[in-house]
């Protein structure tokens, strides 16, 4: 059965509105109270969240729900999301919970949960809590119950990462962009430690400028950074820090699959590529699974989402995933994408390799890919859409097998989603905007 608020990254929207209005998100922590307590009688949950002014609240009504259930919240304050999923694991929390709308602008929020695994919970237990979520809705949410935050738990989260990197980063300038999100004190932190000249932007948040023309989705102020400092590189964070982009000195954008092949080929020559093998999502570049066949990598693909590729990562046996947004997880090392880990990687393959982000992107031929976001007005299945699967098929006939065509529709939003590449933009450019327009004629908003 389809699951109704979980999407898949968790639980989104609107801080305020459904389904983050108080009563719903108490009825969160009920649900999930209910559903540990049901493993673990002793079951205590670790709460973070980032810098948007909407977290403490939302914290404080799932740790009422929670209390319901005689479960206890202990907050780690404003930490990474990777922060969360490492503590939940290495620790005795039965649960996690970041409340963090990732890439999103500050009036939206969300709640994603973590297994003591360190995984994200399975389709099934989401879907199990969301029904538990429907036999609470309409009670009137219990008193908040504000956290005060342990700050211990953050600097744990940091010294682990610096445990897992060898040797110094002395001498290397760096631009950390920070999105003025969860990572605007751990981010320069973490590398000054590490030894690095660390020149921080977008780390002075104030609950309302998280992502704002800043962080990974707004490269621009990094990229402009980076060439007046004379950095040796940049790296800019989302909101969560769970996904990271690069900027090379040359100011070129250095991406998640370009990120994958680098971490690829460094694991290959060090014999630690397990199965020769890369997991990405059905977004990654054809550039980059061409890259990888030339040096005897496979590429497998997934849905979108970093849950996907972590699943199918445990399937297949691989150390190395990510997606094209900048998550990419090191299995060696994390349970889902780390921003700042990603970060320490490709600085320590650079450090070693002697060479820049160019130089080790070399052999990278991006197709040309456009993507557009229709807003829809409902869901259908493609294939009932005749003209919109009229036009994937002609343009995909059109392209053959120098080109891909995916549509599909987004997990937190109410979009569908058109992606098109292949070698020439023109025709790239032509094939998005007819797919594009068959949707708005027969589901557009």
């Amino acid at each position: 059965m389809a699951k109704q608020l979980f999407g898949t990254d968790g639980i989104r929207g609107v801080a305020g509105e459904y389904p983050l209005d108080p009563p719903t998100v108490h009825a969160f922590g009920v649900a999930l109270g209910s559903d540990l307590r049901r493993a673990s009688p002793d079951a205590a949950v670790l709460i973070g969240m980032d810098t948007r002014e909407s977290g403490p609240w939302i914290a404080a009504q799932v740790a009422s729900g929670l209390a319901q259930q005689d479960v206890r919240a202990v907050s780690a304050g404003i930490i990474t999301t990777p922060g969360v999923a490492w503590l939940t694991r290495s620790d005795s929390f039965t649960a996690g919970v970041m409340i963090s709308a990732s890439h999103n602008p500050y009036q939206d929020n969300g709640i994603k949960v973590f297994g003591h695994s360190g995984y994200k919970l399975p389709d099934a237990e989401e879907h199990a809590v969301e029904q538990e979520i429907f036999r609470h809705a309409g009670e009137a949410p219990g008193a908040p119950l504000p956290l005060a935050a342990d700050p211990g738990l953050a600097e744990r989260y940091l010294s682990y990462l610096e445990s897992a990197v060898s040797g110094s980063f002395e001498g290397m300038r760096m631009v950390l962009d920070c999105g003025n999100g969860a990572a605007s004190q751990l981010g320069p932190a973490l590398f000054r430690r590490l030894g690095a000249e660390v020149l921080p932007i977008g780390c002075r948040p104030d609950g309302r400028n998280i992502n704002l023309n800043c962080g990974a989705l707004h490269v621009e102020p990094l990229r402009a950074a980076v060439l007046e400092s004379g950095a040796a590189l940049g790296v800019a964070f989302d909101g969560d820090a769970d996904r990271a982009i690069f900027v090379a000195a040359s100011g070129h954008i250095v991406d998640g699959d370009a990120v994958l092949l680098i971490a690829a080929r460094a694991l290959k020559a060090a014999g630690k590529l397990d199965g020769d093998l890369v997991v990405a999502t059905v977004m990654s570049n054809l550039g980059l699974e061409r890259a990888l066949e030339r040096d005897g990598i496979r590429l497998l693909r997934t849905p979108v989402g970093d849950k996907y590729v972590l699943e199918e990562m445990v399937r297949a046996g691989a150390v190395l995933g990510g997606e094209q947004s900048g998550h990419v997880i090191f299995r060696q090392f994390a349970t889902t994408g780390d921003g700042l880990l990603t970060a320490m990687r490709i600085l320590e393959i650079s450090r070693n390799a002697h060479a820049g982000l160019d130089q080790l992107t070399a052999g990278l031929d991006i197709y040309p890919q456009r993507l557009q976001n229709v807003r829809i007005r409902e869901r259908r299945a493609l294939h009932e859409l005749a003209e919109v699967a009229r036009e994937i098929e002609e343009c995909q006939q059109a392209l053959g097998s120098s080109g891909r065509v995916l549509v599909r529709f987004s997990g937190t939003e109410p979009l569908a989603r058109v992606m098109v590449e292949g070698p020439d933009l023109a025709r790239v450019d032509e094939f998005t905007d007819r797919i594009a327009t068959a949707i708005r004629n027969e589901i557009g908003a």
